[in-house]
């Protein structure tokens, strides 16, 4: 179990992260307000394993379910020790979709993927436009639908955030986004 001090490193590496990458390069329009409302809860699971990791995560959906958006708008649970690989990083996917449909939670929240070795399919892994989904730790990215729903309904073409960010991320370059992160 990590000491409480590394947790709050965790903690602290993806509040800049979000900061700088998923607020300050506007990859995420809708991110801003909850984060300055302070309606983004971030949680370190100490786990090792997937089960534990699969427990932290139904722990996570309940609490936003049951919480106030007012008060709680998203979850980051943030998963250090575990699923470091990318691929096994991915294919735990499968075990939270049916987390997500045994707790009759489809549709109702969406859990999105960061990862420090972010990889969309078919691409190469110095893509900078991987950087879009690239954190400084694993984690599980727990949003309330109503609220993608209705940031969506608000947005004239939503659809064009992803080719910007990845436009974003290629013209930043790998040397731009190790800059960013100051990792020189």
């Amino acid at each position: 179990m990590p000491e409480p001090s590394q947790n709050l490193q965790v903690v602290e590496a993806t509040r800049q992260w979000l900061e700088k990458v998923v607020i300050g390069l506007n990859l995420c329009p809708f991110a801003a307000l909850p984060w300055r409302q302070g309606r983004v809860r971030f949680r370190v699971s100490d786990a090792t394993g997937q089960p534990e990791l699969a427990e932290d995560l139904a722990d996570e959906l309940l609490a936003l379910e049951n919480s106030d958006p007012a008060e709680c708008e998203t979850t980051l649970l943030i998963h250090p020790q575990v699923l470091g690989d990318f691929l096994d990083y991915n294919d735990f996917f499968d075990i939270a979709d049916r987390l997500l449909e045994d707790m009759a939670l489809d549709g109702t929240i969406q859990i999105a993927s960061f990862h420090p070795d972010y990889q969309f399919a078919d691409s190469q892994p110095d893509d900078p436009a991987n950087c879009t989904n690239r954190s400084p730790y694993p984690m599980l990215h727990l949003l309330r639908e109503a609220s993608i729903e209705a940031a969506i309904a608000n947005t004239p073409d939503p659809d064009a955030i992803f080719e910007r960010n990845i436009k974003t991320m290629r013209e930043l370059g790998m040397d731009g986004w190790k800059e960013l992160l100051g990792k020189q």
